[in-house]
């Protein structure tokens, strides 16, 4: 079993940055994939980014260029720095881990407006 526990979110103009933290209660280094997702309002849940254990990276097409994910193992924890966000940046983002077994965090909630 493993809790995530998602940080760092809030309400931020267009153009403005900010940095999700994921924080795993226990090792993420054996977990396969470890990443992030979200879903807006009347939306399907859409991947934002992944990163494969050895350090390969997936972002979905909403992320590239803008958003970088990154883990820091030793603390056991995933970011997800998002830059030059824009309105339809705004939703719920859940930070993910895969291994034997898939975890989600509670989500955390995003809002890009004026």
């Amino acid at each position: 079993q493993i809790q995530l526990v998602e940080s760092g979110g809030g309400l931020v103009q267009p153009g403005g940055s900010l940095r999700l933290s994921c924080a795993a209660s226990r090792s993420i280094a054996s977990m396969y994939v470890m990443g992030w997702y979200r879903q807006a309002p009347g939306k399907q849940r859409e991947l934002v980014a992944r990163i494969v254990n050895g350090g390969d990276t997936v972002y979905g097409d909403p992320a590239k260029g803008r958003f970088t994910i990154s883990t820091d193992n030793g603390k056991n924890i995933v970011y997800l720095q998002m830059n030059s966000l824009k309105p339809e940046d705004t939703a719920v983002y859940y930070c993910t881990a895969i291994g034997a077994q898939s975890y989600w965090g509670q989500g955390i909630q995003v809002t890009v407006s004026s």
